[in-house]
């Protein structure tokens, strides 16, 4: 069984969409939403879905994006483990292909790479984790990282913010499990509506970058 996470906050427009999207999928799974005490209607739209297979959490403070992965961690019970962003820009049907990945035992975790699609900051930092961390990958930074569950938990994972992303490759690759990745199609969003990474946030990603360099691969 598949264990979807979706961690959410302020995403009222599209959390319906996107929880009805990965329920139609012909696999057997289980969906853990776990709402970071959004601000919109996001909680009003998530008690208006009753299926059999739905979690639901609600976090009584924002606490982070790694956080309400944490929290997830907790609920889940199937076999593989993948975390769906809400706002749709990834597609749920490309679990299909990352479940045939894994299950052909060429891999520890899956990555779902945007390849081409990706912005320059983002390629920038992806090539500054392949210098640090002595690997080749395309795109360090896709949300879509399918894992076994106990591989996952035994991560140890404590970041609270967008930090998990690379908490979560870093122990990976200390660990020396094997990474593989297979091209996905993220469906991009307005330049108004995207999430953009601005200079920032870049400086922050190398931050914490350099730190899980320092700190987790003595």
């Amino acid at each position: 069984m598949l264990s979807i996470i979706i961690p959410v906050y302020n995403e009222e427009k599209t959390i319906a969409e996107i929880i009805n999207k990965v329920n139609s999928l012909p696999i057997e799974k289980e969906i853990v939403v776990v709402n970071d005490c959004s601000k919109d209607r996001t909680a009003e739209a998530l008690r208006l879905l009753s299926f059999n297979n739905l979690k639901v959490i609600h976090h009584a403070s924002t606490r982070g994006k790694g956080a309400a992965l944490r929290s997830g961690l907790d609920n889940v019970t199937g076999e593989f483990v993948i975390v769906q962003e809400a706002d749709l820009e990834y597609d749920p049907n490309d679990y299909l292909s990352l479940l045939e990945a894994i299950n052909s035992g060429k891999a520890d975790i899956v990555l779902g790479s945007r390849f081409a699609k990706r912005k320059t900051v983002s390629c920038l930092l992806t090539g500054l984790m392949n210098k640090l961390f002595r690997v080749k990958l395309n795109d360090c930074f896709s949300c879509y990282k399918l894992m076994r569950r106990e591989s996952i938990l035994g991560l140890g994972l404590k970041s609270e913010g967008f930090d998990i992303e690379l908490e979560i490759l870093v122990k990976a690759i200390k660990k020396g499990m094997r990474i593989l990745e297979i091209p996905v199609s993220p469906n991009l969003r307005s330049h108004k509506e995207a999430k953009m990474i601005g200079a920032g946030d870049a400086i922050w990603a190398i931050m914490r970058i350099v730190y899980f360099k320092a700190c987790l691969t003595q």
